[in-house]
């Protein structure tokens, strides 16, 4: 009965958007699955991809992060910073205006101007808001004047001391500029009423069932011909929670793309080198590229920690002879169809424009020394008296089982424990979880994102590990002053190394944004981040 009712849902909808725009045959509409739901459209709590990916359509940011993960103009046509790097001051456009809606007067979209933009960054930090993203401007903007707009169409921000990476940090949803009238009028509803300046605007939204958005017909942006963007008419996201279901959706031509591959249909699609199988070829598209994510597994390494006390894994050469024990060219292939690369270099993904993965040194398939490193340690099977847990969630249970194997094989014993998202992300936030699985997918394309974690001075998150390093502190900090590029890239790298060596983590892969897209869709843009950019996008029409 609830797949019944969603269809006539989508039927009735797809018929608004033909009767609202064009004729049915000429509209475009791109139509994907979030099998996770959408839970707001608030851009203070995009926390997750399906937020993000809803609210990158709806709103803009004063800077934004191109295919090549440079930063480039967006509400901001362009900015100066001071010989201090402590002051940045941003001239805004002046041909950006919000959606029509009911909280301004006469239901008129006003002009976007910076006070606007102050209003957004301030409700970010505002303890009221309790915006999942509170933490983006902590310790690092002035604590009196962080953020002012000296007239209409200028924005400064200042800081406490330089901090490279603020202008990505400038580019996330979570600084998406809103309306402080749309703000106030629906107050906690306003998750469900965004009013933005974005490419595209809210049509409807049936939770759980659909959501619709139109084309903003008063965009500001062209392209490259002087024409209006975006091109499509419409984009349309249904919530099947089955994966098998949302294939089926793409197979029948329901769909317009499908992000990332089930593990139950990745054989019956891939071969294990990656590749489409032939049956596939010329029916789908298959689109890869490197996604700013590290897939790993975390060890508590807190030596006043109980757990740690009690545990072999509180021996560095334990913690190496783990990273050693497993074949993650053979976890890849056989476990993840080749979909992502083998982390044997640092924690940093491919991708990263400091290059961690070329020069950071990590740990290759080495099972006799791994052997050998543990009973250094005089560590073996016969005198662990209890396995190690291993924690990870259900859809891991594989891979945890594949790591836990290579482990047993060299004289470790780990058992896995499987629990749910929530309990995990509990108890490595309360460091209640000796070994666990994780993964970090960058805020913004930066190595400091990745090395935050490592920091002994954060909390976790991010430091989940709670890993304690004078030298890595220090090069920490070094590096967030640093205005030379390379100069401070060398640091990260540094830090990396430091990290690796000392092994509170075991990184496994560095991942790769997969998309099977309807041979219909043209101009898909990507990039490391895996943000959905639908601006460009057209679909041909059916010959």
């Amino acid at each position: 009965m609830k797949r019944y009712r969603k269809s006539i849902v989508v039927g009735i909808i797809i018929c608004c958007v033909a009767c609202n725009q064009k004729k049915g045959s000429d509209v475009m509409v791109f139509s994907y699955n979030e099998s996770t739901g959408i839970a707001t459209l608030d851009p203070a709590f995009a926390k997750n991809q399906s937020i993000m990916w809803a609210v990158h359509q709806l709103y803009n940011t004063l800077v934004e992060i191109d295919t090549n993960l440079s930063i480039k103009p967006s509400v901001a046509q362009r900015w100066d910073i001071s010989a201090d790097r402590r002051t940045y001051t941003f001239h805004l456009r002046q041909d950006i205006f919000f959606n029509d809606d009911a909280a301004f007067i006469n239901g008129k979209g006003r002009k976007l101007v910076s006070s606007d933009v102050v209003y957004s960054l301030q409700r970010i930090m505002d303890k009221t808001t309790a915006s999942s993203g509170a933490w983006i401007f902590n310790g690092r903007v002035d604590s009196i004047a962080a953020f002012t707009a000296p007239d209409d169409s200028t924005f400064q921000l200042k800081l406490q001391k330089p901090f490279y990476p603020i202008l990505g940090i400038l580019s996330m949803q979570y600084c998406s500029i809103v309306a402080h009238e749309a703000v106030e009028k629906y107050g906690k509803d306003f998750r469900r009423h965004p009013c933005g300046s974005g490419p595209f605007t809210m049509f409807m939204w049936e939770e759980g069932q659909a959501l619709v958005l139109h084309k903003n017909g008063h965009y500001w942006e062209k392209d490259g011909n002087g024409k209006r963007l975006p091109y499509l008419d419409a984009v349309k996201v249904s919530f099947f929670d089955n994966k098998a279901t949302e294939f089926l959706q793409f197979r029948q031509g329901e769909l317009s793309f499908v992000n990332d591959i089930d593990p139950s249909f990745k054989d019956e699609v891939l071969t294990k080198t990656g590749v489409l199988r032939d049956a596939w070829k010329g029916k789908i598209v298959l689109q890869t590229h490197p996604y700013l994510n590290t897939e790993y597994f975390g060890i508590l390494v807190d030596e006043n920690n109980p757990l740690v006390q009690a545990s072999p894994l509180k021996i560095k050469a334990v913690r190496r002879a783990i990273n050693y024990a497993i074949n993650r060219q053979q976890l890849m292939m056989y476990m993840r169809n080749s979909i992502g690369l083998p982390a044997t270099a640092g924690f940093c993904p491919e991708g990263l424009p400091s290059e961690n993965t070329r020069y950071v040194k990590g740990y290759q398939y080495d099972p006799v020394k791994a052997r050998q490193l543990l009973q250094q340690a005089g560590v073996n099977t016969a005198m662990q008296s209890q396995p190690i847990h291993l924690l990870t969630i259900d859809i891991y249970a594989d891979i945890a089982s594949f790591v836990a194997k290579q482990c047993e094989d060299v004289g470790l014993r780990v058992q896995i424990e499987i629990v749910q998202k929530s309990v995990l992300l509990e108890q490595t936030a309360k460091s209640q979880a000796l070994f666990f699985r994780g993964s970090w997918i960058a805020d913004y394309p930066d190595a400091e994102n990745y090395m935050a974690m490592f920091y002994s001075r954060n909390p976790a998150p991010p430091n989940y590990t709670r890993y304690k390093n004078p030298a890595f502190d220090a090069l920490y900090e070094q590096a967030l002053e640093v205005t030379d590029d390379s100069a401070r890239y060398k640091l990260y790298r540094q830090m990396d190394q430091l990290v690796i060596d000392d092994a509170p983590v075991v990184p496994i892969w560095y991942d790769v944004a997969i998309h099977l897209v309807n041979p219909a869709i043209e101009g898909m843009q990507v990039n490391a981040l895996n943000l959905l950019e639908l601006r460009k996008v057209r679909i041909k029409k059916p010959r």
